[in-house]
């Protein structure tokens, strides 16, 4: 098992003391390696130090981390950022995030909340919506799915 290993089994067991401490004694050894940049917000978002966790993920993004774990870190920097209410920031990262990543709902979902947090409504329902109808098994709303996505971008119109 390599270090870089063990501090993430650290960090999915829990221990994020410990997995914080090996990943930047790691981090000093290699700061070039996008995958450490990585782990090491993970790490800070885990024990809720959001704030210390951003400039991971950015330099993580920057130095050009690639594959799972760079929608791994679009997410976590666009949710990190709402959740700190740097709302026009999540906006930018999400957007950013479903250009690269077109076929991964999840970032659409996360999208809408930020729009909700930006006050835009009848954007996050919409997207809300035509996920729902998207996505979901449920057969009662696939037998609405045709109104659900009509209806998504016209809930204040009224006949």
């Amino acid at each position: 098992m390599t270090e870089l290993q063990r501090a993430i089994q650290l960090r999915e067991s829990g221990q994020f003391e410990e997995a914080q401490t090996l990943l930047l004694h790691l981090l000093d050894q290699d700061p070039l390696n996008p995958l450490l940049w990585y782990q090491c917000a993970w790490v800070h978002d885990a024990m809720g130090l959001e704030r210390e966790a951003v400039p991971f993920y950015i330099k993580s993004l920057e130095l050009g981390l690639q594959g799972e774990e760079r929608q791994g870190a679009f997410l976590g920097l666009g949710s990190t950022y709402r959740t700190l209410g740097l709302y026009e920031e999540s906006n930018r990262i999400f957007e950013e995030a479903i250009r690269q990543f077109p076929k991964h709902k999840e970032f659409l979902i996360f999208y809408a909340m930020v729009q909700y947090n930006l006050k835009e409504y009848s954007k996050a329902m919409e997207i809300l919506l035509q996920q729902i109808a998207e996505t979901s098994n449920d057969t009662g709303i696939q037998s609405y799915k045709k109104a659900i996505l009509y209806y998504a971008d016209k809930l204040d119109e009224q006949w």
